[in-house]
């Protein structure tokens, strides 16, 4: 139990900060060595989705209530023309192959050379005023990271979709929010379709375990909480902290290949 707690705790802090939640897990399961079901891991992945839906509420209330004004029309489309493009271009590198595995090495390189993106693009941002205008631009970026790190896990999916609209002008608060906003159905849509893989293979048993039911509450907590820090961090501050994070979670991730404890 304080295992399967303790997957759920370190899937729910890590899943919507730029950090790479494929990293951490590694390295919790290299230690833990927690035999878990893929029912459990798509499980306490759908928790954070739920969270981070829970934290946009009213955003997400207000698309509904507030649609006919034209501003919410146009914030709209642009979320779901952000949420087909990543799925379009998701299906086309599923059917390519284009998706390098979930192995010590790919994510390890990933995760370095996303702290070097991050530093790259806050540089640039101080050469130019961000701004608050969602524009067809800021929806290409954010499709197109969600895309990259669909390929390159370690990449980060958050991180490099606030990544890519920044880099195009949108303003951090904002970026973070239109990426987890396309993020909760890209998300929820993925999980949902794992999940019902799961069930029709006959799985459900591992979804209904003390277990991952516990794996599963502290994942969407802990989720939340990490969403709404995020949200106030980037008030203020810039994503740099996490560039140096990544470089000492690459680093450790190499150094324990080299030591033989992760494969």
């Amino acid at each position: 139990m304080l295992e399967a707690i303790i997957i759920g705790l370190v899937e729910g802090l890590t899943e919507f900060l730029p950090i790479s939640s494929t990293g951490h897990m590694l390295i919790a399961n290299s230690f833990l060595k927690y035999e878990y079901s893929d029912a459990f891991y798509v499980l306490i992945q759908i928790g954070p989705i739920a969270a981070c839906a829970l934290v946009f509420w009213r955003d997400i209330a207000g698309y509904f209530t507030n649609w006919k004004n034209p501003a919410t029309k146009d914030y709209v489309l642009k979320l779901f023309a952000a949420f087909f493009l990543t799925g379009a271009g998701g299906f086309i590198a599923k059917k390519c192959g284009l998706k390098l595995p979930e192995t010590i090495l790919p994510v390890a390189f990933a995760v370095l050379i996303g702290a070097f993106v991050i530093f790259a693009v806050e540089y640039s941002t101080k050469k130019r005023p961000l701004n608050s205008n969602l524009t067809w631009a800021v929806v290409i970026a954010v499709a197109i990271g969600q895309i990259i790190a669909a390929v390159f896990p370690g990449a980060s999916r958050s991180g490099m979709a606030i990544m890519g609209a920044l880099i195009v002008g949108f303003a951090r608060p904002d970026a973070v929010k239109f990426a987890f906003l396309v993020g909760i159905p890209t998300m929820f849509a993925a999980g949902s379709y794992e999940l019902l893989g799961e069930i029709k293979a006959g799985n459900t048993a591992g979804l209904l375990t003390p277990e991952s039911i516990a794996a599963y509450i502290v994942a969407t907590i802990s989720a939340w909480l990490s969403v709404v820090w995020l949200m106030k961090f980037v008030q203020s501050k810039n994503f740099i902290p996490f560039a140096w994070y990544r470089i000492v979670l690459g680093i450790a991730l190499l150094v324990l290949f080299t030591q033989n404890i992760i494969t």
